[in-house]
């Protein structure tokens, strides 16, 4: 059967039904759902965090990457952030314009190209260092009963 006799057969076929259990199954049960969920709330608590000096959380982990003896390449970065380089290449951007990085052809092989914070850069990083270790220290604090270490080396495993 061709795609859209099947398509068209499909169309007047009985609707399917899920349970609404299923839903709440989903709801309570997926891994996926929980880690999207907590990560977005981390994600604003640390963005809120960062407010003040006009970073997000995105931009100081994608700041604190280029923090290294040797500038790293665009694709290490992205590999180190589970970032395609496309969409690592425009959170460069802003960054960037705002004269905190640099990006620069490697002139080891002038197709790769490297990354380094600026002095302002590193200046910005540095004033954001004591925030972020706050704000991480009163986001541990709210895992009482939990294992951080052991939580961070479950969240590696699905990585």
């Amino acid at each position: 059967m061709s795609k859209p006799a099947a398509a068209a057969k499909q169309k007047t076929a009985k609707p399917v039904v899920i349970p609404y259990e299923t839903t709440l199954l989903v709801r309570d049960c997926c891994l996926c759902l929980h880690v999207q969920r907590a990560a977005r709330a981390l994600a604003r608590r640390f963005d809120e965090a960062m407010r003040p000096l006009d970073l997000t959380n995105g931009q100081f982990s994608l700041m604190m990457s280029l923090n290294r003896p040797k500038p790293p390449s665009i694709g290490s970065v992205a590999q180190l952030l589970a970032m395609d380089r496309t969409t690592l290449t425009a959170a460069l951007k802003p960054l960037e314009r705002r004269g905190l990085i640099k990006v620069y052809s490697d002139p080891d092989d002038r197709r790769s190209r490297l990354m380094a914070l600026t002095p302002e850069g590193l200046a910005l990083l540095a004033q954001a260092f004591p925030i972020w270790e706050k704000t991480h220290a009163e986001v541990e604090a709210l895992l009482p009963n939990a294992d951080a270490r052991r939580l961070r080396g479950d969240l590696y495993m699905l990585s």
